[in-house]
């Protein structure tokens, strides 16, 4: 294996296509992204894989500290009235409500706003812009002294947080070969978890400590001014591996062009809708486990805040397991000689078949009056799952478009998953407590009904877009 390429005038072409045991050059450079090429095989590639990590574990940090802190708002200004009890508390919980919406909206326009700006600018600058705002847009909710300030600094996290996932998809198509991808995309994805562990320690001392619940703001947004200054010290273009053959090949899908004309060409490309379908059928199961599994187990088994402490961490550091166990599976898979297609479409199927039992949740509380851990097992293995799922969905768009539209795709799908999440939320809110078989049906099956979508509209990830007889473009490793 070479170790280091050197780094001369410009070219044009350059990328590796392996065969048998030689090497030949055919990879591409452009002067706005001037970089020396490495081997994919560096390890420098899983340090970038921390950073992405990192920013992941922040960003989930920074969207659940209102949460925690929600004791500590019960103020005039947020409309809480003294001596009333809290059953009663109707303007405050309006104006938390609308709080909460606000960065809902803002997070599901902002996939659409900030994909094609990653795209433009590039992960490096792209990653450093987004970022950037969430961490100030984080540290402001400090200064708010209202409702309308408290909606304006939210508003402003969801724009900045929405970028966190274009740009890490982008950044693991550039510094990852395909059968490594959805190991590393399950890696950095982890940090959602760890975010919910490492959040409750961390704010209370900041609050109890440093000032109140405004210092809990100013603890999480300055990990990530932390974190960008980091980034912007680490060489990543200079770093980062040329183009690949496959991703040369891809260009032939979506031409290097931005603005309208990226879109008109996407919204041809049946693989987005692929990707977007799944994205909206199960992202809002993600979001269902995260906002109703604590009022599941009280309503079902009696279980406080407190007592349902070790069974939502269970729940959470299983589907961590299942996050990187089931990223990893199709670059296993593809290892062993398999396509693209057949190791990601293997790994979602595995991950969607793990939901299915899902739907015995309700029953549980039936035959376990008293005892929540079978409900929490079958929890964890459906939460596990998905996060395996995500992982390999997530590096589907890597398969199918190039890296300087990936974060698009990635957007777009990220819009679609969040307005799924909204409408499940509206139909979980009218019918879990009447009709919880509906809800845990639909929820265990969506994965299943969206591998199919998936395999109806995209038969054969990797086929080359102009029909040439069916040629497979990732019947080489990338390398």
């Amino acid at each position: 294996m070479v170790a280091a390429f050197r780094s001369a005038r410009p070219i044009y072409f350059m990328a590796f296509r392996w065969s048998s045991n030689k090497m030949s050059l055919v990879a591409s450079r452009s002067d706005s992204q001037k970089f020396t090429s490495r081997p994919a095989e560096s390890n420098i590639r899983w340090f970038v894989c921390l950073l992405l990590f990192l920013a992941t574990t922040i960003n989930y940090m920074d969207r659940s500290v209102l949460s925690l802190i929600e004791p500590l708002l019960h103020l005039p200004f947020m409309g809480w009235l003294p001596g009333v009890s809290a059953t009663y508390q109707l303007g405050y919980h309006l104006n938390y409500g609308h709080i909460v919406e606000c960065f809902q909206i803002a997070y599901a326009v902002g996939f659409l706003v900030a994909a094609p700006f990653i795209d433009r600018l590039g992960t490096k600058i792209g990653y450093a812009v987004a970022i950037g705002v969430w961490a100030v847009s984080s540290i402001s909710h400090s200064l708010v002294h209202s409702v309308l300030g408290f909606c304006i600094a939210r508003a402003c996290l969801g724009l900045g947080e929405s970028g966190n996932f274009p740009a890490a998809i982008k950044a693991t198509s550039e510094w990852f070969a395909s059968e490594d991808r959805a190991l590393a995309i399950g890696l950095f994805n982890s940090g959602a978890n760890a975010a919910f562990f490492i959040a409750p320690a961390i704010v209370p001392l900041a609050t109890l400590h440093f000032g109140g619940w405004r210092a809990a703001f100013l603890c999480t947004g300055g990990l990530g001014l932390c974190w960008l200054v980091l980034w912007l010290l680490f060489p990543y273009n200079r770093l980062r591996r040329g183009l690949t053959t496959t991703q040369a090949d891809l260009r032939r899908v979506v031409p290097n062009v931005t603005g309208k004309k990226l879109y008109g060409i996407l919204l041809r490309n049946r693989g987005l809708y692929a990707f977007s379908i799944a994205k909206g059928l199960t992202d809002p199961v993600w979001w269902f486990y995260l906002f109703y599994l604590p009022m599941y187990l009280n309503d079902n088994y009696g279980l406080s805040l407190k007592q349902a402490y070790w069974p939502i961490v269970v729940v959470y550091a299983v589907s961590s397991a299942g996050s990187f166990l089931g990223g990893g599976l199709s670059g296993l898979r593809m290892k062993r000689g398999h396509t693209v297609n057949s190791g990601r479409k293997f790994a979602m199927l595995v991950t969607s078949v793990c939901v299915l039992p899902l739907m015995l949740v309700p029953h549980m509380h039936k035959v376990f009056a008293h005892n929540a851990w079978p409900a929490v097992a079958l929890f964890a293995l459906a939460a596990a799952a998905h996060q395996g799922w995500s992982a390999t969905l997530f590096a589907t768009p890597t398969d199918m478009f190039p890296s300087t539209s990936v974060s698009t795709v990635v957007g777009i799908g990220g819009a679609v998953g969040s307005l799924g999440g909204a409408l499940f939320t509206v139909l979980v809110s009218h019918m879990l407590s009447l009709h919880p078989l509906v809800i845990f049906a639909l929820a265990s099956s969506a994965y299943v009904v969206s591998l199919l979508i998936f395999q109806l509209l995209v038969p054969r990830i990797g086929v080359s877009p102009k029909g040439d007889g069916g040629v497979d473009l990732w019947a080489e490793t990338n390398g």
